[in-house]
């Protein structure tokens, strides 16, 4: 627990000032709220002296008002410092999140890291605020009613606070309970975050395969879990509380006898006796309280444990120190004898390449040859295991990432849209771009003309991952988002294989000005659309196993050569 609380001791620290001044106005609370069965004893005592009685009354009523506010104020500083960590620290996490390499979000899911970001974020807020709040008032109260009734009758005050060391043995013994029991509450959580955000991006897939009622089932048996391991949690808490209040009750029944045999010994007033009473009552809720704090601290720290788990994730990709500033880039890019193994054996292998600037090259070959991930290792969205990228003779690892992929325009194979209109989801990263800017980027897309037609034109949602679009005009909106970046490197993984011939046709004539002067790697499985590169690269099984131009490439016999009859044929035949 200590050890995932050094997470949050730098919040603590920025709001110091203001933590002082919450835990100040509950001193004073406490002060007041203490003072005030000493003025109860005064008025018992005096219940035959009018004027003395008045005095006790004004005095207890005035420390009831001074007890309020600082109460309010207590409350509302501490509280609200609370907020402002939870503020915080999101922020702090999405920041985190977002400087995370490809590799995490691989292997962590998205469920996972949403209930993390919500529900484990709130219960660190509830230990902050709540719990440092009530816990801190509970010492206090404590501390203050036992001084005045040690000073008052040490004898009776110990004999009614014996059932005080079984409180402390079974908050610790059941503290431990609670916080195993919640850790794994938490991470079933997770587990159904996970599978309904699985379910509701796979919708199509799920209704397409029949499998509503399946995926009903296995969601049931996940929550049904979920209920089995809250209702472990609340039997412990069921015990706890009941077994807490017992005990209160057993100091109350105590101080009565004891407090009562003083008063007809004559040893002690009716008024002190009233007030033991008055301090035995104020101890009520800090023993309650006690509890229902162990619960929220033990909450928290598990909460917060899952929280370090994310934040103690170190990116694979990073800016090295003294990365030299990347103001203007020519373009060259050169593979040395890069391999790249994502740990089920080599994607790319022994990959020797030299792309001068402003050349076009075009990498073709089968599913599962290693384009993309050559084509990721440009924008160093991954390092190569071994060998280097160089790009105008420096290596990609000693550059700051943030600032090469300024200089790159990549269209990734997997094209992803924000649940934004059409011109946001085109200018997403150019954010001083004009309207006149984003329709010219929409004309070399190829995609002006579809969004025409749209309802709202540019202003047009296109819901979320871009639901509403089809599968070209995502790509196209993908590549008009490319190319308004104005890139120095035109990156396009397979960024036309969801349109067809004509609208590819259209869309390179339009691209072939936007290519001119820039270095561009285009990686496709058409011979129509690599064609006119000036140097086409055929990888199998991660090498390079041909290069030359379209003309060298046929005129070898090789793979492209069979690839390219194939296509053909089949052009022909669709034309029939």
């Amino acid at each position: 627990m200590w050890e995932s609380l050094k997470t949050v001791r730098g919040y603590l620290w920025r709001y110091r000032r203001g933590m002082f001044l919450g835990l100040a106005c509950l001193l004073f609370k406490d002060i007041a709220q203490t003072a005030q069965p000493l003025m109860i004893r005064g008025a018992v005592d005096a219940l035959g002296k009018s004027t003395a009685f008045i005095r006790f009354a004004v005095c207890l009523a005035g420390l009831a008002i001074v007890k309020s506010v600082f109460q309010y104020w207590m409350r509302v500083i501490i509280i609200g410092i609370s907020r402002d960590i939870e503020y915080d620290l999101r922020n702090d996490l999405f920041r985190h999140l977002a400087s995370l390499s490809p590799d995490y979000y691989a292997r962590t899911r998205t469920g996972d890291i949403m209930a993390r970001a919500t529900n484990d974020l709130n219960a660190v807020r509830m230990m902050l605020g709540p719990g440092i709040m009530y816990w801190t008032e509970t010492i206090f109260t404590f501390v203050f009613a036992m001084g005045v009734m040690l000073s008052v009758d040490w004898r009776v005050a110990v004999l009614a606070t014996l059932p005080a060391p079984l409180v402390s043995v079974s908050v610790i013994f059941f503290g431990r309970k609670i916080h195993g029991r919640f850790e794994r509450i938490q991470a079933m959580f997770s587990d159904i975050s996970s599978r309904v955000q699985e379910n509701l991006s796979g919708v199509r897939m799920i209704r397409a395969f029949v499998q509503e009622q399946a995926e009903l089932r296995r969601f049931e048996e996940l929550n049904r879990e979920y209920i089995r391991q809250n209702l472990k949690l609340v039997r412990i808490q069921g015990i706890f509380e009941p077994l807490l209040e017992t005990l209160i009750g057993l100091t109350l029944l105590l101080t009565l006898w004891i407090g009562g045999r003083q008063v007809l010994a004559g040893r002690m007033t009716v008024g002190s006796f009233v007030m033991f009473n008055a301090y035995m009552a104020m101890l009520i809720w800090p023993m309650i309280a006690l509890g229902w704090v162990v619960n929220l601290m033990q909450r928290g720290s598990a909460s917060l444990k899952r929280i370090n788990e994310i934040l103690h994730e170190q990116p694979s990709i990073t800016a090295p120190p003294g990365a030299p500033p990347l103001e203007s880039v020519r373009g060259d890019i050169e593979f040395q004898g890069v391999s790249m193994d994502y740990g089920s054996g080599p994607a790319i292998e022994g990959v020797s390449l030299h792309i001068q600037a402003g050349e076009t090259v075009a990498v073709v070959g089968r599913t599962g040859s290693g384009k993309s991930t050559l084509a990721s290792l440009i924008p160093r969205l991954f390092d190569p295991s071994s060998g280097a990228v160089l790009l105008d003779g420096a290596d990609l690892r000693g550059l700051d990432p943030g600032q090469l992929r300024r200089h790159i325009g990549f269209v990734p194979q997997e094209t992803f849209l924000f649940s934004a209109t059409v011109a946001e989801n085109i200018a997403f990263g150019v954010e001083e771009a004009t309207e006149e800017q984003i329709r010219r980027a929409a004309e070399i897309a190829g995609l002006a003309g579809d969004i025409e037609g749209f309802p709202d034109g540019y202003n047009t949602m296109v819901g979320e991952r871009g639901i509403t679009l089809s599968g070209g005009q995502k790509q196209r909106t993908a590549i008009a988002r490319a190319v308004l970046r104005d890139p120095r490197i035109l990156v396009l993984d397979d960024a036309l294989s969801s349109v067809d011939t004509l609208t590819e046709e259209r869309i390179l004539t339009h691209l072939a000005d936007v290519m001119r002067g820039r270095t561009v790697v285009l990686i496709s499985h058409r011979v129509s659309t690599v064609r006119l590169a000036d140097r086409i690269i055929v990888l199998e099984k991660g090498r390079i196993v041909e290069q030359g131009t379209h003309a060298e490439l046929i005129e070898a016999g090789g793979y492209y050569a069979s690839l390219a009859s194939k296509q053909e044929l089949e052009e022909e035949l669709e034309a029939i």
